[in-house]
């Protein structure tokens, strides 16, 4: 596979107008210029295609994990020590390109690789990540459920009960990124015995484990989410992630991934303002370019504005990783804003198309639909709130 080579000058996007990517150190901004290149040439060419078929190009796995991309935070399989915005910056390229491979790889490196890294022990850790790492092994995150999201710290249905050296898992999952094609599963379960929420890891070839892909989706099309149902699936003690032992660990694992899904947004904004930005450089009317008129060049300005402001909140919050300085309402004010204003920003590049905007063909189309998911998973906006308003006043007002 060919890729940008160590001479190939860093050019900064024209959507990163304050030159955030100069927070990113040579041998990084090598790596993004890599993933960049691939993303450019061989992926950005097809995705419409894929997602008007809702199915998911598996050619673009095995390229993607010779990147590294798979291997980012994770010490068992990191090639070099690598910064929080740095990982926040691969996600961010990813969703400027297609939001649908950005939650592939999020799904694949942060929640489902970061399930065990948090949450298992080094024999897990070892077993499984350079697996992942390497695509060997592609995993799904089972957390929300057909009667369970946003509550799920207490409402969670799907049951984990002890049986000797085996866990029995019942119940179901809806929504599961990559389900319909993974090799494993990150199954989040209620233990009978003590209530609390327990991680497993299933085998998609295990006795009473099904998944069936969601039909009909308008957003993120190319993701193949998964309703998922387990039935008296036995699960041996070896696959239950050893440190795992409440909804608090869940919880670790969603505030590391929570803050790349807000990088995620800020890339998907920048991928639906660079077309409109090309598009009303080339559409002429009344005898010059539409770019040249004060009321598009106004949308195009707002979007901008919203997508430089987010880049500086999403490298403080990362940095504040890097830092472990980062709270949960940190990462949950950071995915709270900058899906607000990526939402924002992706109606005013439409609009700037008029209704040129609603065809897949002119690039901003695909970005609009699909900022819808990225709005409400990982936490609503209106979860995220909360979380924040707690810390920010002493007070919850979750219920």
């Amino acid at each position: 596979m060919s890729i940008a080579t160590a001479t190939t000058p860093f050019t900064t996007l024209s959507s990163d107008f304050f030159g955030y990517e100069d927070s990113l150190t040579d041998r990084e901004k090598q790596s993004v210029l890599e993933i960049r290149d691939y993303l450019e040439r061989e992926v950005k060419p097809i995705v419409d295609d894929y997602w008007a078929r809702a199915e998911f190009p598996t050619q673009v796995i095995q390229p993607l994990a010779d990147l590294k991309i798979f291997a980012n935070p994770w010490k068992e399989t990191q090639e070099f020590e690598n910064s929080a915005v740095f990982r926040g910056w691969v996600a961010l390229e990813l969703a400027r390109i297609d939001a649908s491979i950005a939650t592939f790889v999020g799904v694949q490196n942060g929640l489902a690789m970061g399930s065990i890294s948090v949450a298992g022990d080094q024999a897990q850790r070892d077993e499984w990540l350079p697996k992942m790492a390497t695509a060997q092994v592609i995993g799904a995150f089972g957390l929300t459920e057909p009667l369970s999201g946003s509550d799920s710290a207490q409402g969670l249905r799907t049951t984990a009960t002890r049986d000797g050296d085996e866990w029995v898992l019942n119940g179901s999952k809806r929504w599961i990124g990559n389900a319909t094609f993974s090799d494993i599963t990150i199954i989040w379960a209620k233990d009978t015995a003590d209530g609390q929420v327990k991680g497993f890891i299933v085998d998609a070839t295990d006795p009473g484990y099904s998944a069936t892909k969601i039909e009909d989706k308008q957003s993120l099309r190319i993701v193949q989410n998964a309703d998922i149902v387990l039935t008296d699936v036995r699960v041996p003690e070896s696959r239950r992630l050893q440190n795992s032992n409440s909804f608090r660990d869940t919880a670790k694992v969603l505030r590391l991934t929570r803050a790349e899904v807000a990088w995620a947004a800020v890339g998907n904004a920048m991928g639906a303002y660079e077309a409109a930005l090309k598009y009303t450089g080339e559409r002429v009317q009344f005898g010059k370019t539409i770019s040249s008129h004060q009321l598009v060049q106004d949308l195009l300005v707002r979007s901008l504005g919203n997508i430089t402001s987010s880049l500086g909140l999403v490298t403080k919050v990362s940095q504040m990783l890097d830092a472990g300085t980062q709270k949960d309402e940190h990462a949950a004010l950071a995915k709270t804003v900058a899906t607000v204003r990526m939402r924002e920003s992706v109606g005013w590049c439409r609009e700037a198309l008029g209704g040129n905007g609603i065809v897949l063909q002119h690039g901003v189309a695909r970005h609009m639909a699909d900022a819808e998911a990225i709005y409400s998973y990982e936490g609503t906006r209106e979860m995220n709130t909360l979380i924040v308003g707690r810390a920010i006043t002493g007070k919850a007002a979750f219920v």
